[in-house]
């Protein structure tokens, strides 16, 4: 009687008491080598982890200075990879209890019991203090400097600040937006004005992609005590108005590459698109404050990132180079030279 009682004028605890009690029937004992293995995979996060490598490679290729080096591309892969799937090991095991309050994240290996947070623990150290040393030591200082201030700042500053302060979106939009500066400086050893350009686009893309999941998720992050605007805010005006103004921003800097040269024409033609749609779709977010507004937001925003550094790639002035290159040394006749490059050259400009 009196623990029923208990479970009535509690929710929230109830609710992770009914996670903890099904912790021993999906525990690290029962599961066997493959389901420890994909548990281990799920604390990296790999569907995040995937487009985090993806941006860190673009930001390779282009600060590459003509054809780019495999090893150090390679490296890049393989350092950013471990650094990302660590970073997001430790910050479940730092998180485990609020996870286990939301929905969307109750099913995770820790709050589940299918991984003990002891373990989990030390993959997180593993990973991310293997992937610090293998890229300052494979790449270069400077990448890895950049990889232990994601780590700090992501675990130390913008983690706790999710339970006090709105402000940990802004604060970890900063690490966030550090796979281009990992990726440039792998591949030139410095930052250059184009490394922070593709910061901040990267920057200012998280704005309205984490706040549609704020949208989404307010109620999961109301339980759980996470102080995101949209958790915190009752009419949606304050969350609708930071959507529009970092969208905005955000197509502004995605001209920028085209006028540093780090692009073409074509690119900022298709920047300007993709940021007029992604652009309307913040100001319908903004202006209905609904889930189904914020779902749309949230797939305009998962489709914008890999389509515009895409087009970036494809309509770099450096992969020209490259070809021009290549067309020089098979062929030797300048006459037939001139009209077998031109089919090349039309495909480079698309």
């Amino acid at each position: 009687m009196n623990r029923n009682q208990r479970r009535s004028s509690n929710p929230h605890a109830s609710s992770v008491m009914v996670s903890r009690r099904s912790a021993p029937a999906e525990g690290g004992a029962s599961l066997d080598g493959w389901g420890r293995l994909r548990a281990y995979i799920e604390l990296t996060k790999p569907r995040v982890s995937v487009l985090i490598v993806m941006v860190a490679l673009a930001a390779f290729w282009l600060g590459s200075e003509g054809e780019p080096e495999w090893w150090p591309l390679i490296a890049t892969l393989i350092g950013v990879s471990t650094l990302a799937g660590g970073i997001f090991a430790l910050n479940q095991y730092l998180e485990r209890d609020v996870d286990a309050l939301m929905r969307r994240t109750e099913r995770r290996p820790l709050p589940t019991g299918k991984l003990e947070p002891r373990k989990a623990a030390w993959f997180g150290i593993i990973l991310s203090a293997a992937a610090i040393v293998f890229i300052a030591v494979e790449i270069n200082v400077l990448s890895g400097l950049i990889a232990l201030f994601t780590l700090a700042s992501y675990l130390f500053v913008y983690t706790p600040l999710k339970r006090r302060t709105p402000l940990c979106t802004l604060l970890g939009a900063l690490p966030g937006a550090t796979p281009p500066l990992l990726g440039w400086a792998a591949a030139r050893g410095a930052l250059g004005i184009e490394a922070w350009i593709l910061f901040a686009i990267l920057f200012f893309w998280q704005f309205p992609h984490f706040l549609a999941i704020g949208i989404l998720y307010r109620e999961d992050y109301t339980r759980a005590g996470i102080r995101m605007l949209p958790a915190v805010e009752t009419d949606g005006k304050l969350t609708g108005q930071h959507i529009v103004v970092c969208t905005l921003m955000l197509v502004i800097v995605s001209a920028l590459p085209a006028l540093s040269g780090l692009s073409g024409h074509l690119y900022l033609y298709g920047a300007v698109a993709l940021g007029v749609f992604f652009l309307y779709a913040g100001i319908r977010t903004a202006l209905r404050r609904t889930k189904w507004q914020a779902r749309q937001l949230l797939l305009a925003s998962v489709f914008y990132l890999p389509l515009l550094f895409g087009l970036m790639l494809l309509n770099a002035p450096a992969s020209q180079r490259t070809e021009k290159k290549v067309e020089v040394k098979v062929i030797s006749h300048s006459s037939l030279e001139r009209w077998t490059s031109l089919p090349l050259s039309i495909l480079s400009e698309d």
